[in-house]
């Protein structure tokens, strides 16, 4: 489930999302000041969505956008909202495409590196394919769970040969596009949902996935073997639960990873050893305000998003081994200028947002549990005897009978 602020980039392009609303603006370092704005509250609205099969009203939703995602070159965008609805953008320029609607609200999404269809994940289980060069072309369902959803990705291969999907009872499923019943394996071994997956574009055989449990994993998803675990030790989080990543970035330059925690003021970089098939825990970046998401750019750059007004943005940029943030550039004061300029739409976000924490199952002890309730029958069934019966005592004992007495009958 992505939080309700989010950021994402892709070339030049970067798109800033809060509520209902995103912009889109450059990196570039040239003068161009363009920006795109769009609001899902303005986007069409079948008229059938207004009542339910029993002709009754039914909820339309917030219309906050609940994930969004840039296709591989970035030609494309896409987004779903609290609307049940699926938008899809052309990016040079930017363009709506369609709007279009999905079955039930939507946790995550992504595009088949072919670019021929975008994926769409829900809360019941359920993937969904929708073309991308037919815009009004209707879903086909790809393949099920039996659990909520909460990350969708594609194998980065010319032929697009797997779907992988991490749900809410602690599974990575590794399933063949052409027939997605046909399972290739099962990545296992988190303890708590899986947050978050993500394919190494430059090393597509491996797979970094993050949990409730607190742990990076690195995996070879078509054995399903797992290659290496890191856990990561919340120094800052405000969260009573442990460390719970609610994005996985990585630059594929120095092959690098940062994660962003859930309600959490500070990001993790890791470095991926792709000869020894290992993370490597690189540096802690902390924040005086919330993280809402991070993203590299292609030039090494890590952008950061974070709960404050004055300096909505922050550019880190490796220098002697170490990230530091860089104060000095154009281009950064003109997106958060930007930014600051419609922060309502990232001030009402941060209201909305529940973060990650209501997907932890509660625990129960079964064992005390059982014996509890047994307990409790057993006095019930006491009580009953003593009502029955005006033979018991108060601890049940049997009244001794007084001489020549008839005892009652039953």
């Amino acid at each position: 489930m992505a939080s309700a602020a989010g950021l994402a980039l892709c070339g030049q392009a970067l798109v800033v999302r809060g509520g209902s609303r995103f912009l889109a603006t450059t990196t570039a370092s040239s003068d161009d000041d363009s920006l795109f704005i769009y609001d899902c509250s303005t986007a069409e609205k079948k008229p059938q969505e207004n009542k339910g099969e029993d002709g009754q009203p039914v909820d339309k939703g917030s219309d906050t956008i609940l994930a969004s995602t840039f296709s591989t070159s970035g030609s494309y965008f896409a987004l779903t909202d609290d609307s049940k609805r699926l938008i899809l953008f052309r990016t040079k320029p930017w363009q709506c495409l369609s709007v279009r609607s999905v079955v039930r609200r939507c946790t995550a999404l992504t595009f088949t590196a072919s670019e021929e269809k975008v994926l769409v994940a829900d809360k019941s289980g359920d993937v969904y394919s929708f073309p991308v060069l037919e815009p009004y072309g209707g879903g086909t369902l790809e393949l099920g769970h039996l659990s909520m959803l909460l990350d969708v990705a594609q194998a980065v291969s010319p032929d697009d040969r797997f779907v992988l999907t991490a749900d809410r009872d602690e599974k990575i499923r590794v399933s063949w596009a052409a027939a997605p019943h046909s399972i290739e394996s099962f990545c296992l071994g988190h303890t708590e949902f899986v947050s978050r997956i993500f394919v190494v574009p430059n090393h597509p055989e491996l797979l970094l996935s993050s949990s409730g449990d607190g742990t990076l994993r690195l995996w070879e998803f078509r054995s399903g073997r797992e290659l290496h675990c890191c856990h990561v030790e919340p120094k800052g989080t405000p969260c009573e639960k442990r460390f719970a990543a609610s994005r996985i970035t990585y630059c594929s330059r120095e092959n690098y990873i940062a994660l962003a925690g859930d309600c959490a003021p500070e990001v993790y970089i890791f470095q991926l050893d792709a000869p020894r098939r290992q993370l490597v825990y690189r540096q802690h970046l902390s924040f005086d305000h919330r993280v809402w998401d991070v993203a590299f750019e292609e030039t090494q750059g890590l952008w950061v998003l974070q709960a404050c007004r004055e300096a909505p943005l922050v550019l880190f940029r490796p220098v002697g081994g170490r990230w530091q943030s860089v104060s000095e550039s154009n281009m950064l004061k003109r997106a958060s200028g930007h930014l600051r300029g419609n922060w309502a739409m990232l001030e009402g976000a941060a209201a909305l947002d529940g973060g990650l924490s209501s997907l932890y199952k509660a625990t129960s002890d079964h064992v005390a549990t059982y014996l509890r309730k047994k307990e409790e029958r057993q006095r019930q069934q006491l009580e009953k005897r003593r009502y029955k019966s005006p033979q018991l005592g108060p601890r049940g004992q049997t009244k001794k009978m007084k001489s020549g007495a008839m005892p009652l009958s039953p």
